[in-house]
């Protein structure tokens, strides 16, 4: 009944274009479902998100599930989901992206799901991590182990939407994350998550860092791709 009237006074609207949402619709709305630019990488094991990091970084398997561009749905979805406390989008999209990755051969023996992680004052800042929902939700779906404490960020930075170019590349040079060794983690396939895939460098620099655990390999799955 609390609910109810929740939604008599604050209806909820869909986080992509605000509109109220319908009785059977969570979250984003049919119509957003229908008009948000789907990347199709699941089908293409060379794709654009792969080819980010030819030459870098050993991957097994890149992908990304939505292209995010400049005032369009996905901006407004990923905008929500980090500055405005929406968190369900995250598990909605890894609910929805988790039913085309389970069909991915290279992925069945990914042993953990390791997201991006926040300096602990970022965190404190925003109050949650954005990529944990969508973590959790692809955990859930894929039934594989959700980890959030392996991969530890130890430098404090700037939201990378507030760098140009050259400062985002940046990124990878520096070493600004490290791992937990432990040997129970040696030889595991880890699918490194994050929200947005821009030049790649956050998810290089990651990547570094967990691949310095003994024949450790790396697999990546972001919510979007940065798209012109």
């Amino acid at each position: 009944m609390f609910t109810s009237l929740i939604n008599l006074f604050y209806p909820p609207v869909c986080a992509g274009c605000d509109s109220l949402l319908l009785a059977n619709e969570k979250v984003i709305c049919s119509h957003c479902r229908h008009e948000i630019p789907l990347t199709n990488h699941h089908l293409d094991p060379q794709n654009e998100a792969m080819k980010k990091f030819y030459g870098k970084i050993p991957v097994v398997f890149t992908a990304t599930f939505l292209y995010y561009h400049k005032k369009g749905i996905v901006q407004q979805l990923i905008h929500n989901l980090k500055y405005h406390g929406l968190e369900d989008i995250g598990t909605v999209i890894g609910h929805w992206y988790a039913a085309e990755l389970q069909t991915i051969d290279l992925l069945k023996d990914v042993d953990e799901i390791i997201p991006v992680p926040l300096h602990k004052r970022k965190l404190r800042e925003r109050g949650y991590n954005q990529v944990t929902k969508f973590g959790s939700a692809l955990s859930e779906s894929l039934k594989i182990t959700f980890n959030d404490r392996l991969l530890l960020r130890k430098v404090y930075s700037k939201t990378q939407t507030h760098k140009n170019l050259l400062g985002r590349s940046e990124v990878g040079k520096a070493e600004i994350f490290s791992v937990q060794l432990n040997e129970l983690d040696h030889g595991k396939h880890f699918l490194l998550i994050d929200d947005v895939l821009t030049t790649g460098s956050t998810l290089e620099s990651c990547s570094k860092a967990l691949l310095k655990i003994p024949n450790a390999r790396i697999s990546i799955v972001c919510m979007a791709m940065s798209h012109s």
